[in-house]
């Protein structure tokens, strides 16, 4: 079981770590060398996020027809594709839809991993492969700082290391894919709006938090050790994340573990406007919550034509989220860019209220089919 959380993990290392929060860490070169507004910066991550609108409805509408190792796998193949066409470089419109068809192969990749984490049995495994999400931040933290600080203009090296980089994790993840059909959760879900209503709010605000960090802290001249710090902590802290939340997420009754969490990456998202020092402090507690949100949602949501339903939702949200705080960021100054998450996840966190009492209890998912008996694709 191990190995294959592992493995697994590793698409979210390459599908969220390297094809979408890593593309925070360009934004400053980006934007000095192909003299971009932060609007036009977040373009790029809004039509990533289109993508992964797209992908989402594709998800849903081929749940139970699509096996879900086939869609995890056509999902990293297309993610490794997008990484290398952003490398390519521009016309802006091949950015726009290199980045369209990151989004798509992520959410493909995303769905299908999620359902397959499922099958592994308890919440471990499921929080293990978000936190995977935090090992592709940590190493695109850890390397493209150093890389563009003082040459803006070697972004394009940059998307060609996250490259690189993807074929291994591809190549880790393939074989983990291989889980046995199993059987979808036959627990009744969340299906109500509210939590609906707080996946989107999330996810306009902390998609948001994730594309501008690095500008927020090059328009404070944090300098290159300070911005490579803030990423790695978001990285590893997500990486250790399952560690502190498999539980909760799996015995708190109903929203308590999802409000929890929406309300502490709200209070991560606004430690910067304290002071652009706290970022590390505001990094370590983001990292330590974000990816549980979508775990939170997953064991929530009670199967894998729910889970799709739901992620359609988030990934609306995060189509808007960038467009929205760069353009404020453009109009009131860089302190908008945590404000507008912060607002946006305490909002999320104040929604989940109004179904704590009622929603289901999150339960582990069944371990697999009974003996002898045939188990129907929960694919993705």
């Amino acid at each position: 079981m191990w190995w294959r959380s592992l493995g697994l993990a590793a698409g979210t290392a390459c599908a969220l770590g390297f094809a979408r929060f890593a593309y925070g860490l360009f934004v400053p070169a980006m934007a000095a060398d192909l003299h971009w507004t932060l609007a036009r910066a977040g373009t790029l991550t809004t039509a990533n996020s289109a993508g992964y609108l797209l992908g989402a409805l594709l998800a849903t509408a081929l749940t139970g027809r699509v096996p879900a190792t086939t869609g995890f796998r056509a999902g990293m193949v297309l993610t490794v594709a997008s990484l290398a066409a952003t490398a390519a470089g521009p016309p802006y419109p091949a950015l726009l839809a290199a980045r369209a068809v990151g989004g798509l192969g992520g959410a493909w990749a995303f769905i299908a991993g999620a359902a397959l984490a499922r099958r592994l049995g308890g919440t471990l495994p499921m929080t293990v492969y978000f936190g995977g999400a935090g090992a592709g931040t940590a190493v695109a933290g850890g390397v493209l700082p150093a890389l563009l600080d003082g040459h803006p203009s070697r972004w394009t090296l940059g998307w060609w290391l996250l490259t690189l980089a993807a074929v291994a994790a591809l190549a880790v993840s393939w074989p983990s894919a291989a889980v046995p059909d199993g059987p979808d959760d036959p627990r009744p879900g969340s299906g109500r709006p509210p939590l609906a209503i707080a996946y989107l709010l999330f996810g306009a605000g902390y998609i948001g938090y994730v594309t501008f960090l690095s500008a927020y802290l090059d328009a404070h001249r944090a300098g290159v050790a300070v911005t490579s710090a803030a990423w790695v902590t978001i990285g590893l802290s997500a990486v250790a994340a399952p560690l502190c939340w498999h539980r909760p997420i799996a015995t708190w009754p109903g929203t308590r573990a999802l409000r929890c969490l929406l309300a502490l990456v709200a209070v991560a998202a606004a430690l910067p406007l304290l002071s652009p020092a706290a970022v590390v402090a505001s990094a370590l507690l983001f990292g330590g919550t974000f990816m549980m949100v979508p775990a939170a949602v997953t064991a929530l949501a009670g199967g894998a034509r729910r889970l799709a339903a739901l992620t359609v939702v988030f990934a609306a949200g995060q189509a808007v989220g960038p467009w929205l705080a760069g353009a404020l960021a453009d109009r009131a100054g860089p302190a908008a860019i945590p404000a507008c998450a912060a607002v946006l996840c305490a909002a999320a966190a104040a929604t989940t209220r109004s179904s704590a009492r009622s929603a289901p209890t999150a339960a582990p998912p069944p371990r697999g089919p009974a003996p002898g008996r045939s188990a129907g694709r929960a694919g993705s």
